[in-house]
């Protein structure tokens, strides 16, 4: 996603890599939102892996193609809310982060019970920016 800073005005520190981190729902929420399939690939590393009730999908190709059918048809016009519930570093450049969030259905303005979700994001920093090496969710209840 296109900033108006260069990276290296960018502000550093584990409170500033914390934000960047934490930013990668809103830029998933700002894709879906657009119903932008390539915006919504974008967010994972080349081989990135998506997981969701009976699908599994690898690589931004097969992510790019399965979100476009997707915002064409059981997608068209939802939206999706996710908020962080926890940070948790794996290594040197890896963290989960666990989120409580959903999909909310075409003419709602409120996420229903049976939409919510908890999903893991595997973030990886590649390229001066946090990817999704793999996203996973399954229903809250």
């Amino acid at each position: 996603m296109p900033t108006n800073s260069s990276p290296a005005a960018a502000p550093t520190g584990p409170g500033a890599e914390q934000a960047e981190i934490a930013a990668v729902p809103g830029r998933m929420v700002a894709a879906w939102a657009a119903h932008d399939a390539d915006a919504f690939a974008d967010l994972f590393t080349e081989n990135g892996t998506l997981i969701l009730p009976g699908v599994y999908k690898k690589g931004r190709d097969e992510i790019r193609e399965f979100m476009a059918t997707q915002y064409a048809g059981p997608y068209k016009g939802t939206r999706v809310t996710g908020t962080p519930i926890d940070l948790k570093p794996l290594a040197e450049g890896a963290v989960a982060l666990l989120t409580t969030g959903g999909v909310i259905a075409s003419g709602e303005t409120e996420l229903a019970d049976r939409d919510a979700i908890r999903a893991s994001w595997i973030l990886v920093r590649r390229d001066g920016r946090w990817q999704l090496a793999v996203y996973q969710n399954c229903p809250r209840d």
